[in-house]
C-alpha cells in the first residue's frame, strides 16, 4: 500500500504541481482565472534591406520566364533583330520560331548612404543575355552567361552631382530629372529585351556632372565611351566601303567583329536639360557631339599622312506627361548626323568616300504612345520608327557606287523600320516583405523597307511577335531621401 501511494506521488510530481481548493480563496492563485499571454504585436511590412551604420544595402532584381513566338525565323534570341527581318522569298521566312528563356532575369544591389554632407548611391545590375561559348546551350546545358548591365557610383552634395561607371547613356530619355536609376528612365514597358525601334539608348561607361539650380530644373554634361560604327550590330545595316578601303572594316571602323579595338578621337559629349515643373510633367532637351577620324590606308596616300576628321551631332526632345491620373502620354524624338549607333545600332554612323573622307550619315527615330494604370493592370501602346538617310559616293574606278542607299545596294540597307506594339502587365500578388508576381503580355508588329529593291524582289517585309512573361520581383525599396 505504501508503495502504491509512493508511485502516485511520483506521477503527480512528474505531471506538475497540484493545487487544492481553499475554501476562503484568500491566498489561492488557482482560484483566479488565468489570462493567456498577450500575442506579440505584428511587425509592419518592410522591404528587404541591410543596414550598416548610415548605409543601406538593398538587393534588386527579378526572375523571368519569357516565352516568345515569331512568325518568321528572324533570330535574335528573345530580342528583336529589327533590321534583319527576313523577306518572304528567304528560307528563314518559311519557318516560325518559339522558345522559353530565363535570360532576362536580373540580379544586383543598390547601396545608399551619407558621408558628411554627401549622399551617395552605388548601383549594380546583371542579366543573363551574355554570349555563351557552349554549343549545347539549348541541347542539354541551359548555362546562360551573366552580363554586366550597370555598375556606377553617384554622389551629390547640395546642387552638384557626379556619376562615374557604366550607366544608361544620358541620351536615353528620362521620366524624371536626369537620374540614372532605371525606374527614372524611359525605355518603354515592353517585354522585348531590345525595347522598341527608334529609341535612342545604350549602356556604356562614362562620367557625368549634374547641376540642380532648383527642384524643377536639372542640367547635365556627360562624357561617354565612343565608337566609330559602320553597321552590323543586332541586324543593323552596314555601309559599302570603297574597294581600296575595305581594310577599314574592323580596324578603324567597328563592324561588330572586334571588341574595344577601334581607335576613337575623344569621348562622345552629351548635354541635357530637364524640366519637372510638377510631379506629373517631365520634358527635356538633349544634344550630342561626336568626332570621327580615319587614316587613308591606300598605297601612296598613307605615306603622305592623309587623315579625314569630321564632327557629327544630334539632338532630341522628349516628354512624359500624366494628362489625367494614371494616364501618361510619352513622346521621344531624336535626329542626328552620325548618331546611328545610339539607335540600337540599327543605322551606321558614317560612310567613307573613295578619297577616304568621312561623311556622317543622317539617321533618326521616334517613339510615341501612352501608358495607363487601371487597378492592378498596366496597359501600354507605342508607335515608333527609324529612318536612315541616303549617302552615295562613287568608287575610285569612276563607275561603282558605294556608301549607303545607292542603286544596286543590298536590301539590308534599310530606309525605314516601323513598329506598332501594345501589351499589359498584370500584378498577380504583391507584398513589401516578399516581393511581387506579375503576368505580362506583348504583341509586336515590325515592318522594314530598304532603299533599293531589285527587279521582282519584295519591296518590304514584316513580322509578328508575341511575348508572354511570368516575373517574380525581389522585395526591396529605396530608403527615404535625407
Amino acid at each position: 500500500m505504501n508503495r502504491v501511494l509512493y508511485g502516485v506521488a511520483v506521477l503527480a510530481l512528474a505531471a506538475g504541481p497540484v493545487f487544492c481548493a481553499d475554501t476562503d480563496n484568500e491566498n489561492s492563485e488557482a482560484a483566479a482565472p488565468q489570462t493567456p499571454a498577450a500575442a506579440p504585436a505584428a511587425e509592419p511590412p518592410s522591404p528587404l534591406q541591410f543596414k550598416i551604420g548610415d548605409t543601406t544595402i538593398m538587393p534588386v532584381g527579378f526572375m523571368d520566364l519569357t516565352s516568345e513566338w515569331k512568325d518568321k525565323n528572324a533570330g535574335g534570341s528573345i530580342g528583336s533583330s529589327f533590321g534583319s527581318i527576313p523577306y518572304n522569298n528567304a528560307a528563314t521566312a518559311k519557318l516560325s520560331e518559339f522558345r522559353f528563356s530565363p535570360q532576362n532575369s536580373r540580379l544586383g544591389f543598390r547601396v545608399d548612404g551619407n558621408w558628411k554632407d554627401w549622399h551617395f548611391i552605388g548601383y549594380n545590375e546583371f542579366d543573363f543575355l551574355g554570349t555563351n561559348g557552349a554549343n549545347n546551350v539549348s541541347v542539354s546545358n541551359g548555362a546562360f552567361v551573366p552580363r554586366l548591365r550597370l555598375f556606377w557610383l553617384d554622389v551629390r552634395k547640395g546642387q552638384f552631382e557626379f556619376l562615374a561607371g557604366q550607366s544608361w547613356s544620358m541620351l536615353t530619355p528620362n521620366r524624371k530629372g536626369i537620374s540614372a536609376l532605371p525606374s527614372d528612365l524611359f525605355y518603354s514597358q515592353v517585354i522585348d529585351v531590345n525595347y522598341v525601334i527608334g529609341l535612342p539608348w545604350t549602356r556604356q561607361p562614362g562620367v557625368r556632372v549634374l547641376y540642380h539650380p532648383s527642384n524643377q530644373v536639372t542640367m547635365g554634361l556627360s562624357f561617354e565611351n565612343p565608337d566609330q560604327y559602320m553597321g552590323g550590330s543586332s541586324g543593323g545595316s552596314t555601309i559599302t566601303l570603297p574597294s581600296a578601303l575595305s581594310g577599314l572594316a574592323g580596324t578603324q571602323l567597328d563592324n561588330q567583329t572586334n571588341v574595344q579595338t577601334i581607335p576613337n578621337l575623344h569621348p562622345d559629349i552629351i548635354a541635357k536639360m530637364a524640366f519637372d515643373p510638377v510631379s506629373r510633367v517631365h520634358f527635356e532637351f538633349t544634344g550630342i557631339e561626336r568626332t570621327f577620324k580615319t587614316w587613308n590606308i591606300t598605297t601612296g596616300q598613307a605615306a603622305s599622312g592623309q587623315y579625314s576628321t569630321k564632327a557629327g551631332a544630334g539632338g532630341s526632345f522628349n516628354a512624359n506627361l500624366e494628362m489625367v491620373k494614371n494616364f501618361r502620354l510619352v513622346t521621344n524624338n531624336f535626329w542626328s548626323d552620325g548618331g546611328g549607333r545610339y539607335i540600337f545600332g540599327q543605322a551606321p554612323d558614317l560612310v567613307v568616300r573613295a578619297d577616304a573622307s568621312v561623311s556622317p550619315l543622317h539617321s533618326g527615330g521616334f517613339v510615341e504612345g501612352f501608358e495607363a494604370t487601371i487597378n492592378k493592370v498596366l496597359l501600354y501602346a507605342y508607335y515608333s520608327a527609324l529612318y536612315v538617310g541616303r549617302d552615295v559616293a562613287v568608287d575610285a574606278n569612276g563607275t561603282t557606287l558605294v556608301g549607303y542607299g545607292f542603286k544596286g545596294s543590298a536590301n539590308s540597307q534599310n530606309r525605314t523600320i516601323q513598329e506598332l506594339t501594345f501589351g499589359f502587365n498584370q500584378t498577380i500578388w504583391k507584398d513589401a516583405k516578399y516581393g511581387a508576381v506579375n503576368f505580362m503580355g506583348q504583341y509586336e508588329y515590325l515592318m522594314r523597307r530598304p532603299w533599293y529593291v531589285a527587279l521582282n524582289s519584295p519591296k518590304a517585309t514584316h513580322d509578328n511577335t508575341i511575348y508572354f512573361n511570368v516575373r517574380y520581383t525581389l522585395p526591396g525599396g529605396a530608403p527615404p531621401a535625407k
